[in-house]
């Protein structure tokens, strides 16, 4: 588990840098022409926060916490105008982003290094997978809604 801390605190000092390189991703990706729709400021820091507090997400807040979070997303991006589907992208480019920096910048080569790697790895599946999921549950409930507030919590099967 230390050596996943260290990537971890990796990711949280290049927190910035992260951020900033996600929004160009964004910006220039083919796949979110919508995304224009979200001021580039609010998509950096909501980016900033995962990265820079990553450690906490992944593994002190509980599903719960992504839940209320990304909801809240979901709700933003659709009164924004952004299709359920580049949302979701934006998710999945928001995590390619995280892998290509570790590949870049943590040299592993232990056998523990990797193990280490392996676990963060399994850790950042769960929480995209789970922000993924709440933010398109989100999304549908904002959409159904006729934008009006949604309330309540998802019911899920653990």
């Amino acid at each position: 588990m230390l050596l996943a801390y260290r990537l971890l605190r990796l990711v949280e000092t290049h927190s910035d840098a992260l951020a900033t390189a996600l929004l160009e991703k964004t910006h220039n990706s083919p796949r979110l022409p919508d995304y224009n729709n979200v001021p580039p400021e609010e998509l950096k820091q909501r980016v900033y926060e995962i990265y820079r507090h990553l450690a906490d997400w992944l593994l002190g807040k509980g599903e719960s916490d992504v839940e209320e979070r990304y909801l809240e997303i979901g709700a933003k991006r659709a009164r924004q105008g952004v299709p359920l589907s580049q949302l979701i992208w934006a998710i999945i480019l928001t995590k390619k982003n995280l892998w290509d920096f570790l590949k870049k910048e943590a040299v592993l080569e232990l056998p523990v290094e990797i193990a280490g790697e392996l676990e963060v790895e399994e850790l950042l599946d769960q929480f995209f997978d789970h922000a993924i999921f709440y933010a398109a549950v989100g999304y549908e409930r904002w959409v159904v809604s006729d934008g009006s507030e949604p309330v309540g919590k998802v019911s899920t099967v653990r």
